[in-house]
């Protein structure tokens, strides 16, 4: 089994969540950690700079209390919340004495690294984590992406009927179709930087209907067929000749056919 991390990606209502949660019981079930919408890279990446480093202050405090205001999910999350906690720490002292180096990217490989210290497998998935690709890249250079894409008007049906206290929420059709775009257009960027064995597209209807699962198995090294058995699509197939803006039909265009490109990986699963 690897013990790369498997970091899974999608733009908003793409049915990153449900799939984040199969994949959190699968790696639970196998020894592992797979945190959903665990924020730590993403946090990492906004508190930890190289001004940071100059002057020997790791904002701890900051990082720690996102993670609190909105927990991370999943099972075994209180102990993966305690070993960022102790990475975290160890980190700032390091920090303090100015023996962490200079190199921000450097500290934040370590610190997550040690978060998942340990463990056959891990992963994370947290949506604005498309929109961070290449630091990705430098902190985590092995690891093995999943990129979930959903027809884009299906997701901005689901996007415009979301509820609950989201200011950053499209109010309008075309501003949803545009984030979409936005979004996803990060990984069409990032994606041909990244070796062929190293990424994974998958449509969200073909996952939910089964057709998506060996793949997934081959790419991950684990068993996960009884984990997605109760994905299933809450709204309605958009029309095949639904009528998309130029840049978005191009956008969805190229995501369908890297998702029909995208070869089983020769990865043994586990079998338990």
């Amino acid at each position: 089994m690897s013990t790369t991390p498997v970091i899974l990606l999608g733009s908003q209502r793409c049915g990153t969540t449900a799939l984040a949660y199969a994949m959190n019981m699968a790696f639970h079930d196998a020894g592992g950690h797979f945190t959903v919408n665990g924020k730590l890279p993403y946090l990492l990446h906004r508190w930890l700079g190289r001004d940071d480093l100059t002057a020997r202050h790791l904002r701890t405090d900051e990082i720690l209390h996102a993670l609190d205001r909105r927990p991370p999910d999943g099972a075994g999350v209180e102990r993966w919340r305690a070993r960022v906690e102790e990475a975290l720490r160890r980190a700032a002292r390091d920090v303090a004495e100015g023996a962490a180096g200079d190199d921000p990217a450097v500290l934040a490989r370590r610190i997550l690294t040690e978060s998942n210290e340990g463990l056959p497998c891990w992963g994370d998935k947290y949506n604005e984590y498309l929109l961070h690709l290449p630091w990705f890249g430098e902190v985590l250079p092995d690891a093995r992406y999943v990129m979930l894409v959903r027809h884009p008007a299906e997701a901005v049906r689901s996007m415009l009927s979301w509820t609950g206290d989201r200011p950053w929420l499209p109010t309008s059709e075309r501003a949803a179709v545009d984030k979409w775009t936005a979004w996803n257009g990060h990984w069409l960027e990032f994606a041909p930087g990244i070796p062929a064995d190293r990424r994974l597209v998958i449509d969200y209807r073909s996952l939910c209907g089964g057709e998506e699962t060996e793949r997934l198995e081959a790419f991950t090294g684990l068993e996960l067929r009884p984990y997605l058995a109760g994905l299933k699509p809450r709204t309605p197939a958009a029309a095949p000749d639904a009528d998309l803006p130029q840049e978005t039909a191009a956008v969805w265009a190229a995501l369908r056919d890297a998702a029909a490109a995208s070869p089983a990986p020769l990865t043994t699963t586990t079998q338990r």
